[in-house]
């Protein structure tokens, strides 16, 4: 990559930094501006040609998925779970099982997809984020426990669909005869060995940092890099003994968070705002290497699949989730439709297109062009349906969806990366 293609994309990241505030009120969000600007650059400009620079792009793949893997689950309290744990468990139990399943039905039937490169695309588009609305996440109007479920639910999905891409990009190497990619069967074990490191390096992680902190041997300014080292070191470590570097990474962020203590956010904000300029490129990447297997690929198939991983896909499993948990019918269908598709789906694209060469290309066209819808959908259609949320809703709902009240801790939305 040239200095003036590294020269326009810090230019544009600056510029939105700059902006942001204003672009947000008129709807425009991250993903859609750096997709379009990495479309641009690449397409129409031709400054960026990363085709040729394959490990540029999976390094920038996987540092961001690690540090928004460790980020995320940093942030989950494992005490506060408990005000509304029966949501969470239906959703991420039961839900996202059902809407895994759901997507690889309907890749089977629709894209006429074998099992492998299936299960790929339904996981791969199984987790949601919450950034991608962040309106949504702010908004008054918006129920207390709605955006409770929203924002757990987001930071705890994509860790849970990781080991299942992973097995499935290990699933179609070894159908296609790719060399260099693990067999299902060593993608499996390698899962196990990154959960053993994740709670070894984050439990010691954040041991050592609260007992620092109580012994003020904490440098408030070097804390923060601290913790991000320590999130590529869960990476590392975990590769270095052939364990999945991105388990380690989101189980250790979950067990630093908690033992670390609540002080502990503070450090982990640096590796949040580190992972939100990553998050920034990686869209960026995402429109100049994506978009055009989209155009390469796309067919009515594809756009009949996309539409449906974002509809029927995602909301008929949270519906099932949610019976009996006392939301409202409008609340339900909230929930249902804030699924966005948004940094880790693009992250397993990356990750898929760089493994899995043409063979993947079938299954990165269709991730690609359901993340790019979402990211228009999603994004244009939080302010709106926010503010309709008060109006539509009954009154006769439970007190508690009814409140508009204060953004509870732990709410905001996921280092707003989408912002």
């Amino acid at each position: 990559m040239g200095t003036l293609a590294v020269s326009a994309v810090l230019a544009t990241i600056v510029v939105w930094c700059v902006l942001a505030g204003r672009l947000q009120a008129r709807g425009l969000t991250a993903p859609i501006v750096f997709v379009a600007a990495g479309w641009f650059f690449a397409d129409v400009l031709g400054l960026l040609d990363l085709e040729v620079e394959p490990e540029l792009v999976r390094v920038i793949a996987e540092v961001t998925l690690v540090w928004v893997l460790f980020a995320d689950a940093s942030r989950v309290r494992l005490g506060q779970l408990r005000r509304d744990l029966s949501t969470y468990a239906r959703l991420l139990g039961i839900g996202l099982p059902l809407t895994i399943a759901a997507g690889v039905g309907a890749a089977m039937i629709v894209l006429g997809f074998d099992l492998w490169a299936a299960l790929l695309v339904a996981a791969a588009l199984a987790p949601t984020d919450a950034a991608l609305g962040a309106p949504v996440m702010s908004n008054p109007h918006v129920p207390e426990k709605v955006r409770r479920a929203l924002n757990v639910e987001s930071g705890l999905n994509d860790g849970i669909a990781t080991p299942i891409v992973l097995v499935a990009i290990a699933g179609v190497a070894a159908d296609q005869g790719i060399i260099g990619v693990e067999s299902p069967g060593g993608a499996v074990l390698s899962l196990l060995v990154g959960l053993v490191v994740g709670l070894v390096v984050g439990g010691l992680g954040g041991w050592i940092t609260r007992l620092a902190r109580e012994r003020d041997w904490l440098s408030a300014e070097l804390a923060g890099p601290a913790v991000l080292a320590l999130a590529l070191l869960a990476y590392a470590a975990a590769l270095t003994m052939d364990g999945n570097g991105f388990v380690a990474a989101f189980v250790g962020g979950l067990v630093f968070g908690n033992v670390a203590g609540p002080s502990g956010e503070k450090e982990v904000y640096f590796v949040s705002q580190s992972g939100d300029m990553a998050a920034m490129v990686s869209w960026l990447v995402f429109g100049a290497l994506a978009v055009p297997v989209i155009q390469d690929q796309w067919d009515w198939t594809m756009l009949g699949y996309a539409v449906l991983s974002l509809t029927i896909v995602r909301m008929l499993p949270v519906a099932i989730a949610l019976l009996g948990t006392g939301f409202d019918r409008f609340s339900v269908a909230f929930v249902g439709w804030f699924g966005p598709r948004g940094l880790a789906s693009v992250i397993f694209a990356l990750i898929a297109l760089e493994d899995l060469h043409g063979a993947g290309a079938d299954a990165v066209a269709v991730i690609s062009l359901t993340v790019l819808l979402s990211v228009l959908a999603h994004g244009l259609s939080a302010v709106p349906l926010a503010k309709r949320f008060a109006v539509t809703r009954p009154r006769s709902a439970s007190p508690e969806l009814n409140q508009p009240s204060r953004q509870a801790e732990g709410d905001t939305p996921r280092g707003g990366r989408s912002r």
